[in-house]
């Protein structure tokens, strides 16, 4: 750039810093706007984001003398910082982040891949105008100087105090209008669309205070069942099925339900969980109940039946309590407790999850090794290879054990090696997030189908209670352009919704205990998987409060949703409500994803779904807290196990066993329902 333009651009900025970086932040609320809201007013950021950029600009002018440019500078890099934080949290979460998820910033860095896969190109342009700040200064110093002469521009002392005291109190006020008729807001997206993004983060940093909680002596489970409309017959159907067997519990990385029975291009999907549905207990309108700590949040709501907290994680806000869970249940029974992830257990806090809720000891990277890397750690085929292999130790025993086996590989962004690719897709489906789940998902079914082959053959299997759910959805609407909705209207047969992306499968499944059985309508959600064992395997539950129901009983529920929807959402019935404001502006989805065939949500179910909310919170802030000495023991491989995995690193087959139909289904349902009446 020529010296004479390069000094013009330097006067134009420097004598006039307020209204040009006025106009730079406009243009950068727009860009945050148009991500987040539907049909954004062009009025909206003007009036609801410029008056609390000019309130900070006045401070500049105030009293910012000397580098008044570098303060600009600052305060540019720090709302662009903001902005583009809440554009990238609502493409993942579907929620306007807020200064509480920082907490988990120190995750970024592990889930770098899923982050970077949700940026578009144009989201960049909002660092744009600081890329050439950068390189003004750098080449207007390096070349002319002229870095200093606008530098000492921006440094005179502003000679219009009275404009600026006028602008910043209009500006204030303007704000604190903007803020206060929008506190009591249930839904954070609509409060953010009428607070202003900066306004919403500015008030969600002074409003936030820990909730008022209620006394202990009110939270008992006759209050939760009344809430929740449950009933406690005589005698459970199903009651003591799989009494005395082990339980393994498979989580299941991102497997959402509409991927049951799905063929693309002639070819099934998951052929072996489709084996599965067959043969044993099958729920197909169940739902994930997890926050912002995703996988970890599935581990402490389905072992606890507990809700996730108001705010972060519960393995940030909730570890610090000696958790009642399905592993103490047990273990006072005589189980074995173990639980097996491949990441390191410093992930996401489970060190202390896993301590408070009772396990006597886990598996991570240190025994899994490096061996098939995949993301965050081995493959799916060690983990259950070196899985099944503790499994048959603990089985030789003759002690019943509860092992939690936490799969991974099918993780966002689901780019998997070229090696673990199976399906042939069409062009339509390259370089797109449906066409990359696809892929992930058939291979994560194809290992599974190895595994349970393998629990076959080293008889574990036959004497296990299976229950087998994803852990959270995997496709959020908020992170599909057009291309990806349409492939998935056209895989699904309907517009690809808010209740598709949270519906997740769960099946249970015990050799000659259970039979094949869809429990179609069954409404159930990951807070009743714990009271749904319990009632398999006879444990009784008085005088432990959980506020799931057993599935096997209960034909109504009623499923509060924290995070991926707004504060206030509810399942229940055939809908899913989306409060706006409150319950009168709400909003109603039908489960099946077709127009018309929503039910009515009443306002009183809506307001004992935030009292169940509120009292789980209460609950598991008032418990005790947990010694720091209790701790599940850390497992290691042996040595001699060690060398072999890395021998056999490169040797697992290419193809999986497919899961047997049962051969005497039809007879095994007919004993069943002849059982059951």
């Amino acid at each position: 750039m020529r010296p004479a333009l390069l000094n013009r651009v330097y006067r134009i900025i420097g004598s006039r810093p307020f209204i040009f970086f006025s106009v730079i932040m406009l243009f950068k609320s727009y860009l945050a706007w148009l991500v987040i809201f539907e049909d954004t007013p062009f009025w909206a950021p003007l009036i609801s984001e410029i008056p609390f950029i000019w309130a900070i600009f006045c401070l500049i002018e105030w009293f910012s003398s000397k580098r008044k440019l570098t303060a600009y500078l600052i305060v540019n890099l720090a709302l662009t910082g903001i902005f583009f934080s809440v554009i990238m949290y609502y493409k993942y979460y579907g929620v306007i982040v807020t200064w509480r998820a920082l907490e988990q910033v120190n995750q970024v860095t592990a889930v770098k891949n899923s982050v970077f896969s949700l940026i578009d190109p144009y989201f960049l342009f909002i660092f744009s105008d600081i890329v050439v700040f950068i390189y003004l200064l750098i080449n207007g110093r390096r070349k002319h100087g002229a870095g200093y002469r606008l530098l000492r521009i921006c440094n005179r002392p502003n000679e219009r105090r009275g404009v600026m005291t006028l602008i910043f109190a209009l500006s204030v006020v303007i704000c604190v209008m903007n803020i206060l008729p929008h506190t009591a807001s249930m839904n954070e997206r609509v409060q953010a669309s009428e607070m202003g993004i900066l306004n919403y983060e500015a008030y969600s940093l002074i409003a936030d205070e820990e909730y008022e909680l209620i006394e202990k002596s009110e939270i008992t489970q006759d209050a939760i069942d009344e809430l929740k409309g449950v009933h406690r017959p005589v005698r459970a159907p199903y009651q003591g099925w799989a009494k005395g067997k082990n339980l393994i519990v498979i989580q299941m990385e991102s497997l959402q339900n509409f991927l049951i029975g799905l063929e693309v291009e002639g070819q099934e999907v998951t052929p072996n969980l489709n084996a599965l549905v067959r043969q044993g207990f099958y729920f197909p309108d169940f739902y994930h109940m997890v926050g912002q700590g995703n996988t970890s949040d599935a581990e402490y709501v389905v072992n606890t039946s507990f809700y996730i907290p108001p705010q972060g994680a519960a393995t940030m806000r909730y570890v610090d309590r000696r958790l009642p869970s399905l592993p103490r249940l047990l273990k006072v029974r005589g189980y074995e407790t173990m639980t097996f992830h491949t990441n390191t257990v410093e992930f996401w806090n489970r060190t202390e999850l896993y301590a408070a809720l009772g396990w006597d000891r886990y598996y991570d990277d240190r025994f899994f090794g490096k061996e098939d890397a995949v993301f965050f750690g081995a493959s799916d085929d060690v983990l259950y290879r070196k899985t099944a292999e503790e499994l048959e130790r603990a089985h030789r025993e003759g002690k019943p054990f509860y092992a939690q086996v936490v799969s991974m590989t099918a993780h966002h962004p689901f780019t998997l090696p070229k090696d673990k690719i199976r399906l042939d897709l069409s062009d339509k489906y390259s370089g797109t997030f449906v066409g990359d789940y696809l892929q992930a998902q058939h291979y994560a079914d194809e290992a599974l189908g190895r595994f349970i082959a393998d629990l076959k053959a080293r008889g574990v299997w036959q004497d296990s209670l299976i229950v087998l759910y994803g852990d959270h959805v995997g496709l959020p609407v908020y992170s599909l352009n057009n291309r990806e909705q349409e492939l998935l209207a056209e895989l699904i047969g309907h517009e690809y919704g808010y209740a598709d992306m949270i519906n997740v499968p769960l099946i249970m499944l015990s050799d000659g205990a259970l039979y094949p059985k869809r429990f179609e309508g069954r409404l159930g959600g990951q807070v009743d998987i714990l009271p749904t064992i319990a009632g398999l395997m006879d444990i009784p539950l008085s005088g432990y409060i959980h506020f799931g129901q057993n599935l096997l009983v209960e034909q109504d529920n009623l499923l509060p949703q924290r995070y991926y929807l707004p504060s206030g959402t509810l399942i229940t019935g055939k809908s899913l409500f989306i409060p706006g404001e409150g319950y009168a502006d709400g909003t109603l989805y039908p489960l099946s994803g077709e127009p018309g065939d929503e039910s009515v949500v009443t306002e009183d179910a809506f307001e004992r779904a935030l009292r169940l909310l509120q009292l789980s919170h209460s609950y598991v802030r008032q418990l005790p807290e947990r010694s720091p000495d209790e701790a599940p023991q850390a497992m290691l491989p042996e040595p001699d196990d060690e060398a072999e995995a890395e021998k056999t690193a490169k040797t697992e087959p290419d193809d999986a066993p497919p899961v047997e139909d049962a051969d005497d289904a039809a007879e095994h349902e007919t004993e069943g329902e002849e059982a059951e009446s």
